[in-house]
């Protein structure tokens, strides 16, 4: 492999290319190709990009030069077929790098993402490439192409016009430019916010400071604080949203005033880590690629290419939730600030307060407590009994641990997955703790993409964020958290059910606001009766979770909503504000940064002091290094179809294998092989309906 690599490229091998030293120079012998994490080190990682970048180049030109007249085989099957070598690093590469970063690889993250930007722009803008792709795009009614073969060639050639292949040579010029200083802006704003996260965690110093935390968690602070060279003291570790978990316990209110405020002020406070004019550099930079694409704002030209087409229609659905959701938020403070008030105290709600007389409200209203469901999930109960077990009875599958694969971290655990017929169907990586080197969240991400055109196979790795206990402690998650698992497993069904011919359309290679509704539909088994009994017992007697817990947990299931909606409907629109600027809109001073975000929350009705944005701009990584750019609002449109899907769920008999084998077979395999609206239809049989939705958050908007 090595060998062919340098020979495509037409390079001599350099000095250091020894593929004995280096694994990422050939594809891994494991099953599937899974990765050789016991080989792979931080400085394999430039050395193999800068081979695989080359041998790309060698691919195109190989396409873009051939003498023949062009066919779809040798121009769109060989470049679906190029540049595998740099995407299977790249994909090794961006997951350790989120997981188990280091200075190496941040500096190859540094150096490389200019890089990449780069030979991707080579790529599109090369006139001889895209004549071929032209050519052959006007033709492909009179190809004799199936339907997944007509859309590759259709998604290819509208890939090089929105790049630019059909600008002048002088645009061309200015998009290269603009395309390689947003890929260097991303990759700082990412390490700043890593960075500042870190710096951020809340010291204290005495255990009566952090009352109302479990013993554990004051003994996990006790860790982190000695373990940072503190030891006496106690630390409290940021999560990467503005709200923090301690905020819903800790009974000290000058604690949790200071908890929010480190977490407000994150990468806007003038050190070496502010992300203010970041910001307003890549909006800007944004602004001006898509006007020289032709299109008035960023919003207009990412909007395109997603199922809700264009800006009028994201801000019309935005618009429809945000007043619902102020009136919602208005009448919980209300309520809160009664809590308060029997209390004893006599001050006014602040955001600090919201998470802590949340829960005296609820438990008040409900008569239970968010820390009483905590015993009822251990983790390994809720992951193996609750999560496995659906995805058993749905589609059929099994899991079986394989310890014998290499790890990038020790707490990393690998499940082999078999099909229905007892075929391997995919390799399953789970890594649940945060730790210092792993970005905040949780995500799904793919090592191998299934393809058969490529032959690829699944590896599929989720990623969380819990706190891990002290050694001999058993993991007990709270309720969101076991959302969070569920969640991010129907991302991995997404991509390990899938069943397509081309990488391109795999799995959850979707539009952005399409993606997270695979994922929201597998919510729904968390609660579902047989799945709940399954997993939700006590860790230490076994004993089934209380049917009157259960009942309280769902007669409070939309407790709290106001809230919820408003936080997350917040940062939707001010990533929606940020991308509808023109270039010369864009505020220009750190300080501008942040008023413009206080005017787009007013403009919006959701400036509301005791409610913050789930992300303020200067952290808000979906908008600006994450790939949610002008697309944060995709988890409330993703909703719409997951809140109408379980209802279709519930009509048709909820948990059983024909159900999951018609959601498989008309949605989670076909990616983006087709229209992903029509395949709603396909599932649904009809379009979807928002009521659903605005049931479940309480939105519903009373006409009279």
């Amino acid at each position: 492999m090595i060998g062919a690599l340098f020979a495509a490229s037409g390079c001599s091998r350099p000095d250091d290319m020894d593929q004995d030293e280096n694994p990422l120079l050939s594809a891994s012998p494991l099953p599937f190709g899974y990765p050789q994490f016991d080989l792979i080190k931080s400085e394999h990682f430039e050395p193999a990009f800068t081979a695989a970048m080359a041998e790309r180049r060698a691919e195109i030109a190989a396409i873009a030069d051939n003498p023949e007249a062009p066919t779809f085989a040798n121009t769109f099957l060989a470049f679906e077929r190029s540049g595998q070598n740099y995407a299977r690093i790249d994909r090794i590469f961006s997951n350790l790098n989120a997981t188990v970063t280091d200075e190496i690889l941040k500096a190859v993250d540094s150096k490389m993402a200019p890089a990449e930007a780069a030979l991707v722009d080579e790529i599109y803008l090369n006139p001889q490439l895209f004549a071929r792709v032209d050519v052959l795009f006007a033709q492909r009614d009179t190809l004799d192409l199936d339907a997944e073969s007509v859309r590759l060639v259709e998604k290819i050639h509208t890939a090089f016009v929105r790049r630019g292949a059909r600008l002048n040579d002088a645009d061309k010029a200015r998009v290269k430019v603009i395309n390689a200083e947003l890929a260097t802006l991303r990759t700082r704003f990412n390490q700043n916010v890593l960075a500042e996260t870190n710096a951020s965690a809340l010291l204290v110093d005495t255990a009566a400071e952090l009352d109302g935390l479990s013993d554990a968690a004051i003994t996990g602070a006790a860790e982190a604080a000695t373990a940072a060279g503190h030891d006496g003291k106690y630390l409290l570790a940021l999560q990467n949203t503005s709200g923090q978990p301690a905020l819903a316990s800790l009974t000290d209110r000058a604690v949790r005033e200071r908890l929010l405020a480190v977490s407000l002020a994150r990468d806007s406070s003038g050190g070496e880590f502010d992300n203010r004019l970041l910001v307003a550099q890549t909006a800007r930079l944004r602004g001006e690629l898509a006007q020289l694409l032709g299109y008035r704002t960023y919003a207009d030209y990412a909007l395109e290419e997603r199922t809700a087409r264009d800006v009028s229609t994201v801000n019309a659905m935005l618009g429809q939730l945000a007043p619902a959701a102020a009136a919602n938020v208005q009448r919980e403070i209300a309520d809160l600030q009664a809590a308060i008030i029997a209390d004893g105290q006599d001050f006014t709600l602040a955001a600090w307060d919201w998470a802590f007389y949340a829960g005296k409200v609820r438990a008040a209203r409900y008569n239970y407590d968010l820390e009483e469901l905590r015993p009822y999930l251990e983790l390994d109960r809720v992951l193996i009994d609750g999560v496995f077990y659906a995805a058993n009875q749905l589609y059929g599958l099994t899991f079986q641990p394989r310890p014998d694969l290499p790890v990038y971290h020790p707490d990393v655990r690998v499940w082999e997955i078999s099909d229905a017929d007892g075929s391997t169907l995919a390799y399953f990586l789970f890594d649940v703790y945060a730790r210092p080197t792993k970005r905040g969240g949780a995500w799904m991400n793919s090592y191998v993409i299934q393809s058969d055109l490529l032959g690829g196979r699944p590896v599929i790795g989720n990623h969380l964020n819990v706190d891990k206990p002290p050694a001999g402690e058993p993991t007990l998650l709270t309720w969101d958290e076991t959302k969070t698992l569920f969640h991010e497993f129907g991302h991995a069904l997404h991509g390990m059910l899938s069943d397509v011919t081309y990488a391109r359309f795999a799995g959850t290679s979707v539009p952005r606001d399409f993606v997270e509704f695979p994922s929201q539909v597998n919510e729904m088994w968390r609660t579902w009766p047989e799945t709940l009994a399954h997993y939700a017992v006590h860790y230490q007697t076994g004993e089934p979770i209380p049917s009157a817990l259960l009942a309280k947990i769902e007669a409070a299931s939309r407790f709290n909503q106001g809230f919820m909606t408003a936080e997350q409907l917040a940062a939707s629109m001010l990533d929606q504000a940020w991308h509808q600027l023109t270039p010369d809109e864009v505020p220009t001073t750190a300080e501008g940064v942040m008023a413009f975000e206080d005017a787009a929350l007013s403009r919006a009705g959701l400036n509301i002091a005791a409610v913050p944005p789930r992300y303020r701009s200067p952290y808000f990584r979906h908008a600006f290094a994450g790939g949610y750019s002008a697309g944060y609002y995709s988890y409330f449109w993703s909703e719409v179809l997951a809140a109408d899907s379980v209802q279709w769920f519930k009509a048709n008999g909820g948990l059983t294998r024909a159900n999951g084998d018609h959601f498989r077979r008309t949605l989670l395999s076909r990616g983006e092989s087709a229209d992903p609206m029509q395949l709603f239809r396909d599932f649904a049989g009809r379009d979807p309906d928002i009521a659903p939705l605005l049931t479940k958050r309480g939105l519903e908007v009373n006409e009279e």
